[in-house]
């Protein structure tokens, strides 16, 4: 029989005090109340999104640069989601309906991008699920993205989502 000495006897029914009296279900509850995905779809929305894009698109000039580009896009089916923390946006997702000889109805992620502030809280991985989620009902069969091969994080990340390498992207830059 093992037995415990009175300094490791009160040290573990402190930790069972202590557990039963943290409020516990408080934290569960936030981890299972993820924050609603929206659709970019004003000039003010797309707009809100600038500083967010920016990190991953810095080429863009300014907001009014990322509202023309999203609204010629659109004309293609692009859709600009977001998830906002406090009221401000802190992830987006610019994605597509695609569709193409050598695979059915897809989504295709052109952008996926949290702030750096707020990475590793779960944003990227709520607007992929709901993209997803979307997916199935309208009966497309899969999520198409390319990434840097610089962006080694992302990789990672992709990988945790299910996501496989398939092909090769090339690009003939003249």
């Amino acid at each position: 029989m093992l037995r415990l000495g009175p300094s490791i006897h009160e040290f573990l029914l402190k930790q069972i005090v202590d557990a039963t009296a943290k409020p516990w279900h408080d934290e569960v509850e936030k981890r299972m109340t993820k924050p609603a995905v929206h659709i970019a779809d004003t000039d003010d929305a797309i707009a809100a999104r600038f500083p967010v894009m920016q990190e991953l698109r810095p080429h863009l000039k300014d907001a009014a640069d990322l509202v023309a580009r999203v609204r010629r896009m659109q004309k293609q089916g692009f859709e600009l989601a977001y998830v906002a923390e406090g009221g401000k946006p802190v992830a987006c997702m610019g994605f597509r309906d695609c569709e193409m000889l050598h695979r059915n109805q897809s989504f295709y992620v052109d952008d996926l991008v949290t702030l750096p502030a707020v990475r590793s809280k779960g944003y990227g991985g709520i607007l992929l699920d709901w993209l997803e989620a979307r997916a199935k009902r309208e009966g497309k069969g899969n999520i198409h993205l390319d990434s840097g091969t610089q962006r080694l994080d992302a990789h990672h990340f992709y990988f945790r989502q299910r996501f496989g390498i398939t092909s090769f992207h090339f690009v003939k830059t003249f």
